[in-house]
């Protein structure tokens, strides 16, 4: 296999398509497809589903990490070396001038304490951000979607290493309007039944987890799906329904008045862990330390 070939596979997923991943590159349709022709005859098998957009088969998982590793070493390399930003070989698409970081984080951890710890790093590296649950980023790195990411998952993917990060406390809130009208008389599986709940999106279960501790099975309130942070916060804030929000956005909206903490037992914690690729890469190891030294301040 060939350096450039290995380029065009992450290019093509990347970008989910050979006429993208082409202008990508900088190079013909014509010659992305014989790369990765050539690259599937050195792998012995098919490494692409011709779908739209393009995914690795499970075989194509295992190249799609080697070639993310590879352009990351390489990029690290031409950094070490002081070489210019151009010194990427013709076809590359100039992918050593700066090394690319692909990371899964999920939304509350965005829109709460993650950003400020990589924006030290920005002018380093290209970051490429994916937001996904917690419960299901440990799929990306698995497919060589992504090289590090924030999870729930303690046990560390294959070829990866964890880190614990903390918890991440969340609390059943609403506005106080919604509040009076809603739960009168306090919280309970009748209220709880019939009171209108805000959820991130559909693998979002925190809010089930809490109406499980009314009734088993949970309980299955009228919904509304808000599938961004800061508009989630904001159709509670609204009024639209209560729902479990992290500390760090819910806490300066109850000091405000804006939202209260609904009596409906203790807060519930999710353990958060960085896993990131096993790999002796020095601007990775900056991103981890940047991402756990930020999380020791945010999270308990």
């Amino acid at each position: 296999m060939e350096l450039p070939q290995l380029q065009a596979l992450a290019a093509v997923v990347d970008t989910g398509s050979f006429d993208a991943a082409a202008q990508a590159l900088q190079v013909t349709p014509s010659a992305i497809s014989q790369r990765i022709r050539a690259l599937e005859n050195a792998a012995g098998g098919v490494l692409l589903q011709r779908t739209r957009p393009i995914r690795t088969t499970a075989a194509g998982a295992a190249y799609l990490r080697l070639a993310r590793q590879v352009a990351l070493l390489t990029a690290e390399a031409v950094a070490a070396a002081g070489l210019p930003s151009d010194a990427a070989a013709p076809g590359s698409g100039n992918s050593a001038a700066r090394p690319r970081i692909p990371l899964a984080i999920n939304g509350d951890s965005l829109a709460t304490w993650v950003m400020p710890s990589l924006a030290a790093l920005a002018g380093e590296v290209s970051f490429d951000i994916r937001r996904e649950d917690q419960d299901h980023s440990a799929r990306l790195l698995r497919d060589g979607t992504v090289m590090a990411a924030v999870t729930a998952q303690s046990h560390p993917v294959q070829g990866c290493t964890v880190t614990r990060l903390g918890v991440m406390r969340y609390r059943a809130v609403a506005s106080p309007d919604f509040a009076d009208h809603w739960f009168p008389d306090g919280v309970g599986p009748e209220t709880m039944a019939k009171a209108p709940v805000v959820v991130f999106d559909r693998r979002d279960d925190l809010q089930d987890r809490l109406l499980r501790r009314f009734s088993v099975p949970p309980l299955s309130p009228p919904r509304h799906y808000v599938p961004v942070s800061a508009d989630f916060v904001e159709a509670v804030r609204l009024g639209f329904g209560w729902a479990m929000v992290p500390d760090q956005q819910s806490g300066p909206l109850v000091s405000k008045g804006d939202l209260v903490v609904l009596p409906a037992g203790k807060p519930l914690g999710v353990t958060l862990y960085w896993q990131q690729w096993a790999l002796r890469a020095g601007m990775l190891d900056q991103v981890a330390a940047a991402v756990v030294t930020t999380a020791a301040r945010a999270l308990r």
